[in-house]
């Protein structure tokens, strides 16, 4: 029992538990309005759209694979089911079709990547344009307000407590994420794809369908942020989300999720979440410009992706020295 806990502590995942708690502890003793009711709902719900989006990024990245077009496909998921709604069709039409073009986008990202072989991050970087420039396309610039029931749950918050009726999605999410990462057969095989894809092949594991499939999910979680997004701010913009996929690679690399793939948890990716809405929220308090958080969370990614190069040094340097041991102590035979 004490040996399981130690080895949870000395964890990447505990470690950013301990750092996330030690920072909580300092906003409250030190920042003004940081207890307050008013500035958890806030900073919660400001985080929510990213953080649910950062849940199928953080699967794509197991597998060796990203996706930094998601924001381009949530606002574009916005602006449609805007437009629908605009037009007299039902609310429940426009999500869906805001779920629709989420489909399209990720089935898009996938037949690049899977069907013509190419790199996802050249693709997804030029889908990002694609998608952001389609917005524009569509409303020229020009904002589109949303229906009221979509902007009460953007706003609103479970009636008698603080929490945001923005999180719900993401609460829905984790746990079957972590679930079918940690507990099922189409997470071992996710693990072995990002682990050796080959290998993981000559296994019978079919990666270009689970991979495909990713993207696909990676589109229907971004267009449920779209539609949040859209609530939050009352209207969708092509503005929307913009540079949002800065907040979701951080905390997968954050939380752990190595940038070769194979390993990570998604307990880390969590603990993530909680640290970037800590940060933004000190610094918003302290004056701090979006300009200013936008800085910070980027310090966050490159020294995640730092301290993530030296563990894994440290661990390949540790194995040579113990293989070297091993050899030296081997008796030698005649």
């Amino acid at each position: 029992m004490i040996a399981a806990i130690r080895t949870r502590v000395v964890s990447w995942e505990g470690a950013l538990a301990v750092l996330t708690i030690a920072l909580l502890i300092l906003g409250l003793v030190t920042t003004p309005g940081f207890s307050s009711p008013y500035n958890f709902q806030s900073s919660v719900a400001n985080m929510s759209e990213k953080a649910l989006m950062a849940l199928p990024l953080a699967l794509l990245v197991l597998v060796r694979h990203i996706d930094i077009s998601i924001a381009s496909t949530a606002a574009l998921s916005g602006i449609v089911m805007s437009l629908a709604i605009e037009a007299g069709q039902p609310i429940a039409v426009g999500i869906a079709l805001a779920v629709a073009v989420g489909i399209v986008c990720g089935a898009i990202n996938g037949f690049f990547v899977t069907v013509l072989g190419m790199p996802s991050l050249l693709v997804t970087l030029g889908t990002l344009s694609l998608f952001r420039g389609l917005c524009y396309v569509l409303v020229g610039g020009k904002p589109i307000l949303a229906p009221a029931a979509i902007i009460n749950f953007g706003n609103g918050a479970i009636p008698g407590t603080s929490i945001p009726l923005a999180i719900i999605p993401l609460l829905i999410a984790a746990p079957i994420f972590s679930v079918i990462l940690h507990k099922t057969v189409v997470g071992r095989r996710l693990h072995a794809m990002g682990g050796n894809p080959e290998t993981a092949r000559y296994s019978g594991v079919n990666n270009a369908r689970l991979t495909f499939a990713l993207f696909v999910v990676c589109g229907v979680l971004a267009a449920v942020a779209g539609i949040i997004a859209t609530g939050r701010s009352s209207s969708a913009s092509p503005a929307s989300l913009f540079g949002a996929e800065l907040d979701c690679i951080t905390v997968v690399f954050l939380g752990g999720f190595s940038f070769l793939g194979g390993s990570g948890r998604l307990a880390g990716v969590l603990w993530a979440i909680a640290l970037v809405i800590e940060v933004r929220s000190i610094l918003l308090l302290n004056g701090a410009s979006g300009d200013g958080q936008a800085t910070a969370v980027g310090v966050l990614l490159i020294v995640s992706l730092l301290t993530a190069n030296i563990a894994r040094r440290l661990t390949a340097s540790m194995h040579d020295r113990r293989a070297r041991a091993v050899l030296t102590a081997a008796p030698a035979t005649t």
